[in-house]
């Protein structure tokens, strides 16, 4: 016999992780609160609306992005403070991860708000468990700063993480990246992951110089996953 599920708690901010590719990767219990909800806050309102229609979902949609999470988030605030049941989503992914959400999390928990998560994709993760690399311990960076004296700066500050190292970059400055790590991690193990969960993902393995060599043959498009291999055991540096 199966049992009726409960109905979503009023006054309850659910972070939704959304497809990072194959729109396959949304699970039902993400589905079933997007059509519960009472409002969408949403990084892109014009992407999660093509989302939305995809799955034949109309919710009101909010803007809710990088530029102005100090303001959504007090009207995020007034709304579950009326009892609203607030969905917030990201381009991609999960919120929160190198993506808007921590603000308004840490607002809802300030003022005594439920919050809940709906676990799901999650670039980090899908790279990391088929990267080869180790996934007992872990270090994630996320996007470096821009400029390239701070990228190579917190680079040689995570040569001592004995964990993988996790990050996050864009096609545009993936070879600027390798010419860092084959600086900072000449022999160490690297893995790049793109188009994750897409028709055309791919993992590319090898030490920095061995990527790079290749990367300046091919034009690869899609953001990347990139994992380093951690400290060898004994190493100094």
């Amino acid at each position: 016999m199966q049992h009726s599920l409960p109905p979503l708690t009023p006054g309850t901010l659910y972070l939704v992780a959304t497809p990072i590719g194959n729109l396959e990767d949304i699970t039902l219990r993400a589905l079933r609160v997007l059509k519960e909800c009472d409002v969408v806050a949403a990084e892109d309102t014009r992407r999660t609306g093509q989302l939305l229609k995809h799955f034949e979902i109309r919710k009101p949609l909010l803007s809710y992005f990088q530029f102005n999470e100090a303001k959504r988030s007090e009207e995020i605030l007034g709304r579950l403070g009326r009892g609203e049941r607030v969905a917030l989503v990201t381009d991609a992914g999960t919120p929160g991860i190198s993506d808007p959400g921590e603000r308004v999390v840490k607002a809802a928990v300030a003022n005594g708000f439920r919050v809940e998560a709906i676990p799901g994709a999650c670039a980090l993760i899908a790279a990391l468990t088929a990267s080869g690399l180790s996934s007992d311990e872990f270090h994630f960076i996320g996007f470096l700063p821009h400029k390239s004296g701070q990228r190579l700066r917190q680079l040689e500050s995570a040569k001592t993480i004995p964990g993988t190292l996790v990050l996050y970059e864009s096609p545009y400055r993936i070879g600027k990246l390798l010419v860092l790590l084959n600086e900072v991690f000449p022999d160490r193990r690297v893995v790049l992951a793109r188009e994750l969960t897409k028709k055309f993902e791919e993992f590319l393995r090898g030490t920095p110089g061995e990527l790079l060599g290749l990367v300046e043959q091919r034009s690869l498009k899609g953001e990347f996953v990139v994992l380093v291999d951690g400290k060898p055991a004994g190493a100094t540096s």
